[in-house]
């Protein structure tokens, strides 16, 4: 076969991404900006935020509302974020950066962080919070499986959150589990009131992992990954499998550790469908699309993350991997491997400009556009703006990347 036939199926497939991106509300090539929750805290702060991207050349703002299981819009479901506590009950973010960047010409995505929702550090104290009203959807790690107790013991949360603040450059957080049906159904229900109510062109998901291969070990998840597997048990086996569960409560994921692999995938990518399925409910020309782990290998091996697989059966429109190296070979690497990965779907090359002076994050713009990327999105706005890096480093950036 000769190359130009070979490569005609991926120019077709390529034109067909393109052309559904397009029906979506896409733009050309998009020129995102992750803005971080804190720059949506006050009205001066949500107008200066449209008012430096417009004058940058971006076209699409990703901006993250829920960050915390708390809500920077008006929710029915979730408490309303405490850095919004200085400002009067009727201010609602997401309809001010509506409204503004509907006026400036800018796309605007809701950034939802699925499964972190809680900083360990400091757990939420509003009554309302998940963390406290549901402990038990919490995930835990394998270290505190045999010990950690109830659930809703008092000691519960104090000592999932001591833990993760001990393994703090690996975990971020307390995580909620994708694996019972009361977690995932109350996303998807906060989700799906989100898009209910607000105009978004698109929502991206975020944090649409576990934090580890470590996670989940929870009472729940152990008893529903048992009563999937029990039936295809022989009676003795089972009986003597749940006899030695008491004394040694994972004993069942170490008897079938492949199928526990495999059951916490497919917990996590069946939420991330019903996501899907919730957004085009309601908001069917709305983009969907999730940050991802940029080496799927390392996704799916340990983070349970398969977008290969959410990216070939459809239930994401685009990618966007963290593709945060400073060098820039790596970098190229980086966007390169998950762009064969995403089976056709677009992609979105994640720019960790926080960690880059103006000069290499254009450099990896101008790397990332000589790949054949869809877009770019810059992590993030706020520390673009930062004064430690000068007035006009988005500025800067924004002429000579994005410049008409």
């Amino acid at each position: 076969m000769t190359r130009a036939r070979r490569a005609a199926p991926l120019l077709i497939a390529a034109l067909i991404a393109a052309a559904a991106a397009a029906a979506r509300g896409a733009p050309r090539e998009v020129r995102g900006l992750w803005v971080v929750r804190t720059a949506l805290a006050s009205p001066a702060s949500v107008s200066a935020m449209v008012a430096s991207a417009r004058e940058a050349g971006v076209n699409t703002l990703i901006v993250q509302v829920r960050g915390r299981g708390d809500a920077y819009y008006i929710s029915r479901l979730e408490p309303r974020a405490p850095a919004l506590a200085a400002q009067p009950a009727s201010f609602d973010p997401l309809a001010a950066v509506l409204r503004e960047a509907r006026a400036a010409g800018l796309a605007v995505h809701a950034w939802v962080n699925v499964n972190l929702v809680a900083d360990a550090g400091a757990p939420p104290s509003d009554p309302r919070h998940v963390v406290n009203r549901h402990p038990e959807w919490l995930m835990v790690p394998m270290d505190l499986a045999p010990s950690i107790g109830d659930p809703r013991g008092r000691s519960f949360v104090k000592t999932l959150a001591s833990w993760t603040r001990s393994q703090a450059a690996a975990v971020e957080g307390l995580y909620a589990s994708p694996i019972t049906r009361g977690p995932a159904d109350h996303v998807v229900e906060v989700v799906g009131d989100l898009v209910a109510r607000y105009a978004v062109d698109g929502v991206h998901f975020d944090y649409v992992r576990y934090p580890g291969a470590a996670f989940d070990y929870s009472q729940a998840a152990l008893r529903e990954f048992r009563d999937e597997v029990a039936p295809e048990v022989s009676r003795q086996d089972r009986e003597a499998l749940d006899r030695r569960q008491r004394a040694r409560p994972l004993v069942w994921t170490e008897m079938y550790p492949q199928r526990w692999n495999a059951f916490r995938r497919d917990r996590l990518t069946s939420l991330v469908g019903r996501l899907r399925r919730v957004v085009a409910e309601h908001r069917p020309a709305a983009i969907v699309s999730a940050a991802v782990v940029p080496d799927a290998q390392v996704a799916v091996g340990s983070k349970f993350q398969d977008w290969p697989a959410w990216a070939g059966g459809g239930v994401v429109d685009v990618l966007c991997p963290m593709t945060y190296a400073t060098e820039l070979g790596v970098f190229r690497q980086q966007v390169e491997s998950a762009r064969d990965a995403a089976r056709g779907r677009p992609v979105w090359a994640g720019i960790g400009a926080y960690r880059l002076s103006a000069d290499e994050a254009l450099d990896q713009i101008r790397e990332a556009r000589a790949l054949g990327v869809d877009g770019v999105l810059l992590f993030s706005y706020d520390s673009l703006v930062s004064p430690a890096r000068g007035p006009d480093n988005l500025l800067r950036i924004g002429a000579q990347a994005f410049g008409q």
